[in-house]
């Protein structure tokens, strides 16, 4: 009886331990580091601690299996407080928040110089840079799974160079199907 249990304690955990995949995030500064060796784009979730838009886009969408499956295999994941105190070098710059006040670090804070330097005003934000580390585009805003499934893939495979017009682009989102579950 006892080794039953003990079954089927180790098929649960280990279930848990497989259904509780998540994005590989690190810091900006490692994902640029990588870049050199191994050229990825970057996909940057700039929160803050005080958002709850951002909280839900971590619960609903950052951990949705196809987002992270898909994530994990074509993209250096960085997570960047907006309003954090976290050293950033972009660029040969170095960037900080000189008044950072870490009595608020769950209010409303001064803005990181790198989140002023990208022009992020808004929270959350899902920035995009290429393999060379440039800015591509940002999202402003909550983006469900299949709603970011069609910027993670259009910008994969380099589609937004040669979507140069309003029409194209509207042409290209009406053909894509997306394939991640919600």
């Amino acid at each position: 009886m006892m080794k039953k249990i003990i079954l089927l304690i180790t098929i649960l955990a280990f279930n848990l331990k497989a259904t509780s995949q998540e994005i590989n995030w690190m810091p900006l500064n490692k994902a640029l580091a990588l870049q050199k060796e191994n050229p990825k784009k970057i996909m940057m979730d700039i929160y803050t601690n005080w958002c709850g838009p951002c909280k839900l886009l971590d619960k609903e969408t950052f951990h949705n299996k196809d987002v992270v499956a898909y994530v994990n295999k074509h993209y250096y994941a960085v997570k960047f407080n907006g309003e954090g105190n976290e050293p950033v070098n972009y660029k040969g710059d170095s960037f900080g928040n000189p008044s950072y006040d870490a009595t608020k670090a769950n209010k409303r804070n001064s803005s990181h110089e790198f989140a002023n330097y990208m022009g992020i005003n808004a929270y959350p934000t899902i920035a995009f840079l290429n393999e060379t580390g440039d800015f591509v585009i940002p999202l402003k805003g909550f983006y469900g799974p299949q709603q970011l499934e069609f910027y993670l893939k259009m910008l994969v495979d380099d589609k937004h160079i040669e979507l140069t017009s309003q029409e194209k682009f509207n042409e290209y989102q009406k053909a894509f199907k997306p394939a991640f579950k919600s």
